[in-house]
């Protein structure tokens, strides 16, 4: 079931490689104020495939298989036909645009399907605080240019599910349309995206709200223009279409259109009132504008709906519901059209939550229709279809509802349906949990039963609230939210199923004992039911524990060292201590109520809190704790500490906000004091991982901004000296919720993201050791090694990586690469380095912060570039005046 998801800092103040696309979204990080050192690292998403909603899928009209997705928070991704898979496109946004993970619209340019559009921000109160904004891509979103626009934008605001909101004219491809929320109106860029201005002579901005009451701004916002529809019929190439249709949350005025090019606008006589359209999709081939129509604007309600149909050259309506009004209890919107075979068409019930989402099918525009599933006899029911779910065989939520439910339900919040413009076997739709499609959708209509399989691999968007990775057992235990959680006992595979017995909605903290890691603890959030479950298998098994009285929501919670009790600090109730699983739970003294609580990793008495800048120890098990006389520490609740493995007392603390203490905290006597590392600007948590080889000290990890530079940073020298692991290309925008080393692989790291899944990066640095500081620049010598890998390729483009390896003796303390192109290949954007191209020599220079390479190490960057025709590798690289061995 999704959720509203929003980030942990806000709320305290209310499978495969991942493709490395450029950070072509910032306009320049800021420079570090110390050279800083960096390593290579492998990132890959640790495999849930799915997890939250898609309320977008498009498909280019004029290029076959080639089809993009947006999510709410999680950013955008394309189609890979000969893998199947999904490539995610926004992995650049950083820290401070986290907000543009969140999209509201998607647009593929037929005319050249080069170019993709992407509307991008969260949400349009100040929970986001920086301003939408409209990202243009000409190379299929391998790499970004961002228009920012004067208004917010609401990825994960209601109305989400409706649009498209923004669209290129089919016949003059500079021209796009966005349609903008809270009142702003319609805006028109005619620059190819790079500039945008309202459309003065639009006359409705909308006035929908979905509650009014709301003083967060969050469901009071109006839902503005929602949708923008071209007549291709009505243009031609170079010319700007003549006829626009516009859908506005506005429930007596809905659907405007323009015959002038956008000159004027006018409200459609005889539209239905009363409803909000949530869909308006032309069929040009019969001058059809079938709309989806429902009582509210989702993506969670809406009771009422109906289908129109609207003859353009006659100016009819026609009601095509394919039910009665008085027999809905649903709206609808998902809506397509088959563009090989004019006259099919089909829509969705997308707010049926129960028994299940309907998808209806007409093969005469909307005079007859069919149904996916139908009664029998009541409870049973007949489905068309046949869903194969053992891709992702958690979709059945381990779920044995009685009839007429089913597992694996067709879906909910069902706003996205698309049929292949080129295949009208293939379709697709997005749901709450994933995107489900079928390559065999003509058995529909033959009689026969077609196959729904999950077509989600790739895309991963769930929101992370907690991670472990147990010395023992399973490598990755991990609290998401939206479905719970997961142990992964693989990586690289999806989990056979979510955490269970009970399932939370989402699971807001989980630990394990430290010398017994098969006893593991989970906190979350439940309707109905207990909010908390202990597991003596490593999380394999779970059964519920006992709430006491008051608690609302899961909060966090430890477990000591050996098992033997816990400390929990749950929503709705105070912190309280239990000996054994959770049956009898006591208050404890001496903490405030909604205290974060972790555990001491040696001493099973030893329990830790913290609260508005307050820390908090407690020796008894956590019936009495006592305040810390440690000073200075942040005066908010955006705080994340731990205690280290293996070490009594010794715990670290990062957190704080910019108008106060912010950084990273240690100390080595129980918390009794606290040390500031000078060296660590912001920092928003710590975990801890396998020491490197001849380290004495577990390794350090944490999401921080470090010498100007926001990034994931790694410290094999107890904080003296850190290293970048991440690139401009991988930022994920928020990444503050959790971060765990893993303490039986070095160098790898476990990060959190809000919305990206769970992202896992493995070093190249297998010499480990302290990483070598800035010294002399003497330039590099020794060996050299060089790998080239060209990633993407595209009619007139190509995107590559290089890894630069020091296969020598002595460190390097600044590089530069050059070599020359064979077939004319132009370098157009590099990331993580510096370059010049004269002709066909190409020289890339090493930035501030990874100059310095060890041996054994290796500095990496990539680049998109243009082509004429072949593409060939160079055959040659030179490090100064050495050749490089090539790979």
């Amino acid at each position: 079931m999704r959720r509203t998801r929003i980030l942990t800092a806000v709320l305290a103040l209310a499978a495969g490689l991942l493709a490395g696309g450029p950070p072509a979204l910032a306009a320049g990080a800021p420079e570090p104020a110390t050279a800083l050192a960096a390593d290579t690292y492998t990132w890959k998403n640790a495999r849930v495939d799915g997890g939250g909603f898609v309320p977008g899928i498009v498909f280019n009209r004029s290029e076959k298989n080639l089809a993009y997705a947006r999510t709410d928070i999680g950013g955008a991704y394309r189609w890979q036909q000969s893998t199947k898979t999904w490539t995610p496109l926004l992995d650049s946004v950083g820290w401070d645009d986290w907000g543009h993970t969140g999209v509201v619209s998607l647009a593929s340019d037929s005319a050249d399907p080069d170019r993709v559009y992407a509307a991008v921000g969260t949400y349009t109160n100040d929970w986001d605080p920086g301003n939408g904004a409209v990202l243009r891509s000409t190379d299929r979103g391998a790499s970004w240019r961002k228009a920012d626009l004067p208004f917010k934008l609401g990825g994960n605001m209601p109305g989400r599910g409706m649009g498209e909101r923004l669209a290129v004219d089919p016949h003059d491809n500079d021209v796009l349309y966005l349609g903008a929320p809270s009142g702003h109106g319609l805006w028109r860029s005619t620059d190819a995206g790079a500039t945008w201005s309202e459309v003065t002579s639009f006359p409705n901005p909308g006035n929908y709200v979905q509650d009014p009451s709301d003083t967060s701004g969050y469901a009071s916002d109006n839902q503005g223009i929602t949708w923008v529809t071209f007549d291709e019929s009505t243009g031609s190439g170079g010319t700007a279409t003549k006829t626009v249709y516009v859908g506005v949350a506005d429930k007596e005025n809905a659907v405007y259109r323009s015959t002038d090019a956008g000159a004027t606008w006018q409200r459609i006589a005889g539209q239905p009132t009363g409803y909000l359209a949530h869909k308006g999709v032309l069929d040009a081939d019969n001058g059809y504008l079938y709309l989806a129509y429902s009582d509210t604007g989702g993506p969670y309600d809406g009771g009422k709906g109906r289908l129109y149909r609207y003859a353009t050259a006659t100016g009819t309506w026609t009601d095509i519901s394919p039910v009665a009004e008085a027999d809905t209890y649903y709206g609808f919107s998902g809506l397509t059209v088959d563009r090989q075979n004019p006259g099919t068409v089909m829509a969705t019930a997308y707010s049926s939550w129960w028994p299940d989402t309907q998808i209806f099918r007409s093969t005469d525009s909307g005079g007859t229709w069919t149904q996916a599933w139908s009664y029998t006899s009541y409870p049973d029911r007949e489905n068309r279809y046949t869903m194969d779910v053992s891709s992702s065989p958690w979709l059945t939520w381990g779920a044995n509802p009685s009839p007429p439910e089913q597992t694996p339900k067709l879906g909910w919040m069902t706003e996205a349906l698309e049929i292949d413009p080129f295949d009208p076997d293939r379709m697709m739709y997005g749901t709450g949990a994933t995107i489900y499609g079928t390559e065999n959708l003509t058995r529909w209509d033959s009689g026969s039963k077609f196959t729904i399989t999950p077509m989600v691999r790739g895309l991963e968007e769930t929101a992370v609230n907690d991670l472990a990775s147990p010395p023992s057992g399973a490598p990755l235990l991990s609290a998401l939210g939206d479905i719970g959680g997961f142990r992964h006992t693989d990586l690289t595979k999806v989990p056979s199923m979510m955490f269970t017995q009970p399932n939370f909605t989402s699971t807001t903290s989980l630990d394990f004992a430290e010398s017994n890691p098969d006893t593991v603890v989970r906190a979350g959030n439940l309707d109905s039911g207990p909010h908390i479950a202990f597991s003596t298998d490593n999380g394999a098994n779970w059964f519920a524990g006992t709430d006491p009285s008051g608690v609302s929501g899961g909060g966090t919670v430890a477990a000591a060292a050996d098992g033997s009790r816990f400390v929990w600090s749950p929503q709705g109730a105070g912190v309280h201590h239990a000996t054994g699983f959770g049956t009898s739970w006591s208050a404890s003294a001496g903490i405030p109520s909604g205290a974060v609580v972790e555990s001491d990793r040696v001493d099973p008495k030893t329990f830790y809190g913290f609260k508005s800048g307050k820390f908090y120890v407690s020796t008894d098990g956590g019936a009495t704790f006592t305040a810390s006389p440690a000073t200075g520490l942040p005066s908010g609740d955006s705080v994340r500490f731990k205690a280290l493995p293996g070490a009594r007392g010794d715990v670290w603390l990062a957190g704080g906000s910019s108008d106060g203490p912010y950084g990273l905290w240690h100390s080595t006597d129980a918390g009794a004091t606290f040390t500031k590392l000078a060296n660590v600007g912001e920092a928003d948590n710590v975990g801890f991982g396998k020491a490197a080889p001849g380290a004495s000290y577990q390794t350090l990890f944490t999401s921080a901004e470090i010498g100007g530079v926001r990034g994931i940073f790694r410290s094999t020298d107890k904080g003296a000296t850190w290293t970048r692991v991440n690139d401009d290309a991988h930022q994920w925008g928020w990444t503050g919720a959790a971060i765990t080393g893993d303490p039986r692989v070095y160098g790898r790291v476990y990060v959190a993201t809000n919305g990206r899944g769970i992202v896992y990066g493995d070093t190249s640095d297998t010499g480990g050791g302290t990483d070598p500081g800035p010294g002399p620049d003497p330039g590099p010598s020794g060996a050299c090694e060089v790998t080239y890998r060209i990633t993407n390729e595209w009619p007139d483009g190509f995107q590559a990586d290089v890894r630069l390896t020091n296969t020598g003796s002595a460190p390097w303390n600044g590089w530069t690469l050059n070599w020359s192109f064979t077939d004319g290949q132009k370098v157009t954007q590099l990331w993580n380095a510096s370059h010049t191209q004269t002709g066909s020599a190409v020289t890339v220079r090493n930035t501030d912060w990874n100059g310095t390479v060890a041996p054994g190490s290796s500095a990496a960057f990539g680049f998109t570039g243009s082509r004429t025709g072949a593409n060939a590798r160079p055959a040659a690289f030179a490090l100064g005046d050495r050749t490089c061995a090539v790979r």
